[in-house]
């Protein structure tokens, strides 16, 4: 038990208290954001840009550009989400959970491909040295950019690219000493499987009353 504690405790000895606090709500965001994507509740966006926002500054300052620059696209993509989920015609929203079409599928391929390339050269140009954790950020980048599009659009996919993301997330995280950060996508891979499961009954449900 002594041996968790200090693996969670250890990395903030000497972290400054702001940083720690700062971390500390993006964490308590980051969870409700999830919470309520998987309730198909619009205050995801809200509560995500807030944890992201916070997000790209504590991994600017500990050097970690690949993720920092996609908690900054989270933020732009929630701005866009916000705007697409709350989008109204006659009273009823006009964007329900639907799954992926083959050419949206071929755009999410293209999109992952490209974060890939920008990421890695956005550690190029900070001349960050390349390490396999480093590798690893890049392809999560490209998983994650793929996610937010498409839970922006409502696509039940989403969630897969979600799972897949935050499993390999939680030990590159673990790795770098970021005990709480790692505690925070373990959380989010069980709401992502809930969330999965959540919005397969809706659309299910949607197209039985169709």
């Amino acid at each position: 038990m002594n041996l968790i504690f200090d693996f969670f405790l250890d990395p903030y000895r000497e972290v400054p208290a702001f940083q720690i606090i700062l971390e500390a709500i993006a964490f308590v965001f980051g969870i409700l954001s999830v919470w309520y994507a998987k309730k198909e509740n619009i205050l995801v966006y809200p509560t995500g840009i807030v944890c992201t926002v916070i997000t790209v500054y504590l991994l600017y300052i500990n050097q970690y550009f690949g993720d920092m620059m996609m908690n900054v696209y989270y933020s732009i993509m929630s701005v866009y989400g916000w705007w697409n989920w709350s989008r109204k015609k006659e009273n009823k929203y006009v964007v329900p959970i639907s799954r992926t079409t083959k050419k949206e599928k071929q755009i999410g391929v293209l999109w992952f491909i490209l974060t890939m390339i920008v990421t890695y050269i956005v550690y190029k140009g900070f001349g960050y040295p390349m390490h396999i954790p480093n590798y690893i950020d890049i392809v999560t980048s490209g998983i994650f950019f793929t996610a937010m599009w498409y839970m922006a659009v409502k696509k039940l996919e989403n969630w897969t690219l979600w799972i897949i993301a935050d499993l390999i997330t939680i030990p590159l995280y673990a790795y770098r000493g970021l005990g709480m950060l790692s505690l925070q996508y373990l959380i989010f891979t069980i709401l992502a499987i809930q969330g999965y499961f959540a919005w397969k009954e809706i659309l299910n449900s949607n197209r039985q009353t169709a």
